[in-house]
């Protein structure tokens, strides 16, 4: 019935995905290795995208001196902003000069683009717990969360073709930073299965 307000149980790709996201472990030393590189090429490709002042007025809260006290950081600058607008700004200057990596399938995209929201979330999630007591995420946990989108982004984009039908290749980066970044304040929480699809779902 289209006209129930009860939301119906979540499809397969939707559990496989957030299953994937909360159980499994990456062991690969390639692939932290990889991950690494790609870390340090887009933090390259974000500061020198900082040159560029059509970049750089992109960057800050959306209203002038709004910014966040102990809110996500955007790198290059002295904002300090909520995760939402922080991960904007970040991704903004990965991708402002299109140099960061790139990813040909039957889908194309930038599966670094991810790391706006990843990057924004961490360091949010870092300084909350450096003032509460709690535990921050290390530089490895945010390589295997970078590890993970690149892993949902360029497996959807293996055999579909969203381009064809009119949609933009970004809406993978929006599924995999999703299920991420929504991953992220709970991953020392064991959240059940439910937990995990409602956030993603979200």
């Amino acid at each position: 019935d289209i006209r129930s307000a009860v939301r119906p149980d979540p499809d397969r790709p939707m559990v496989d995905i957030a299953n994937y996201v909360a159980d499994y472990t990456i062991e690969s030393k390639e692939a932290y290795d990889t991950a690494r590189y790609m870390l340090l090429d887009s933090l390259g490709t974000a500061m020198l995208a900082m040159k560029f002042p059509e970049c750089v007025k992109h960057l800050g809260p959306l209203v002038p001196g709004a910014n966040l006290p102990g809110g996500a950081r955007v790198p290059g600058t002295s904002h300090e902003l909520d995760p939402v607008q922080a991960a904007f700004a970040i991704g903004t200057q990965i991708r402002w000069l299109d140099f960061n990596d790139t990813w040909l399938a039957a889908e194309w995209g930038h599966p670094s683009d991810n790391l706006g929201s990843i990057l924004a979330v961490a360091d949010y999630l870092g300084r909350k717990a450096a003032r509460e007591g709690g535990e921050a995420l290390t530089v490895r946990d945010v390589l295997g969360y970078a590890i993970k989108a690149h892993e949902i982004q360029g497996c959807y984009a293996l055999k579909n073709s969203f381009n064809r039908v009119g949609q933009d290749h970004v809406i993978l980066v929006r599924l995999a930073s999703t299920a991420v970044a929504t991953h992220m304040p709970r991953r020392r929480q064991g959240a059940d299965h439910h937990g995990r699809v409602a956030q993603l779902d979200r």
